[in-house]
């Protein structure tokens, strides 16, 4: 059956990778953008898009899915849809599942699963190494024939120094990134929360923020050595953020990325014994936060990620010290990105948007974040005057364990299309398919 031919009409397009800004008219044909500054003659359909941002769909490069291996956190289905409520049209899946994906078969299982799924588009990444026990370098070359976008054992830090620099080597032959934890594990050990005046007060063991600089220096170190592709993850502190700066300036193959609870929460969230805001690296001091803030301004930091880390109810009710580290985020990264960011002027919506859509994309080496002519119609509608209130159980995620329950944000998707059909929201969806 052919697609609906659509007209986005009367909003506000924002495309960071044609530095476009403008009012206008946006024609879909064939789950493709087909033109600008259209007219409704010959249109299926026609949606009013005043007062909305018309965004190229946003992409998240870090979340975690949990399948296979521990579904009673989430699947691939209920991630997906968690995406897709909040206005992600592709995300990158991190390989710590139990087994790891670090085979072809886990690729395609991924890859088989997320299209049974028709939410939003699935681009695994692969192990760096075999079952991530950081001893022997995965199969590159086999993970990237069958999709892998990027490598990295997160959950945990390429911790050897040899086993990093031949995956800078490896993996510059495909020009794919190898994203890295930062944390040197020894610095860290039975830490809970970040070492300062917070957590000598509390009594709670720290994790400092030398244990991060310590890891981007060593990693930055072999990526200019080898000229690989390095990509820091969830940045938190201000060292990290100046060396990366430094090393941009000589040239060096570094991006970053930054979450959302690391700019706008700090340690002192902690005071309330509260495991919703125990997440890895935790969560700093107010200069910290920042520092990540400027970076992210200035770009030193990349792109914003969610670092969607679903863990279910009974896992985190434990005691502090027991409950696993980590949080979702999905569904409430947009709005925390409107609130925080785009609404006190930290960030115009230009830069905001190109941190979740053009940049990710670019980072990953995939053919999204782009509203350019014959694109894919992969598109965010983004009403950024909607206030609501954040629901954990009104998520489509399976877990709730949120730090952001009750607070009131700004802005949220309004509509979600992938490849020119609706998907979000699910009701608009559902009855496209009764219709057909």
């Amino acid at each position: 059956m052919p697609m609906p031919t659509l007209l986005i009409a009367h909003g506000r397009v924002i495309d960071p990778s044609q530095s476009m800004d403008r009012v206008t008219n946006l024609l879909i044909r064939d789950g493709r953008i087909a033109a600008y500054d259209a007219g409704p003659e010959g249109c299926d359909r026609v949606i009013d898009a005043s007062g909305k941002i018309v965004a190229p769909g946003l992409i998240d490069l870090h979340v975690h899915l949990r399948e296979p291996g521990r579904e009673e956190d989430e699947t691939i289905e209920s991630g997906t849809a968690s995406a897709l409520a909040g206005g992600f049209t592709s995300i990158a899946c991190i390989p710590n599942t139990d087994p790891p994906i670090d085979s072809q078969g886990a690729v395609e299982f991924v890859r088989h699963q997320a299209a049974r799924a028709r939410n939003c588009h699935v681009f695994p990444m692969g192990c760096v190494s075999k079952n991530r026990e950081g001893k022997e370098l995965a199969e590159i070359g086999l993970l990237v024939e069958a999709g892998a976008v990027a490598f990295t054992d997160d959950g945990a830090p390429v911790y050897n120094p040899e086993l990093m620099r031949r995956a800078f080597e490896y993996c510059l032959m495909f020009d794919k990134p190898v994203m890295n934890h930062a944390e040197t594990r020894e610095l860290t050990q039975h830490g809970v929360m970040h070492e300062g005046l917070v957590s000598l007060q509390l009594g709670l063991p720290g994790m400092p923020s030398a244990a991060e600089d310590v890891m981007v220096s060593r990693d930055i170190a072999l990526a200019e050595a080898t000229g690989g592709r390095l990509h820091v993850m969830h940045v938190s502190t201000a060292g990290a953020v100046e060396i990366l700066r430094r090393a941009k300036r000589r040239g060096v193959r570094v991006t970053a990325e930054v979450t959302p609870h690391h700019l706008t929460l700090t340690d002192e969230c902690l005071r309330t014994f509260d495991s919703n805001y125990k997440m890895n690296p935790p969560l700093r001091s107010r200069d910290h936060v920042e520092a990540c803030i400027a970076a992210l301004a200035d770009g030193t930091i990349d792109a914003i990620a969610s670092d969607h880390a679903p863990h279910s109810k009974e896992k985190k009710m434990q005691e502090l010290d027991q409950a696993p580290f980590g949080i979702v985020g999905l569904e409430t990264t947009l709005g925390l990105v409107i609130t925080k960011l785009i609404e006190p002027g930290l960030l115009d919506w230009p830069t905001a948007l190109a941190k979740l859509t053009c940049h990710p994309a670019r980072i990953l080496g995939i053919p999204k974040g782009t509203l350019a002519l014959g694109a894919d119609a992969d598109i965010t509608l983004i009403d950024p005057v909607a206030r609501w209130r954040v629901d954990p159980a009104r998520f489509r995620s399976k877990s709730t364990n949120t730090p952001f329950a009750g607070w009131e944000l700004k802005g949220r998707a309004a509509m979600v299309l992938v490849g020119g059909e609706i998907r979000y929201p699910f009701d608009a969806r559902e009855e496209a398919s009764a219709t057909c």
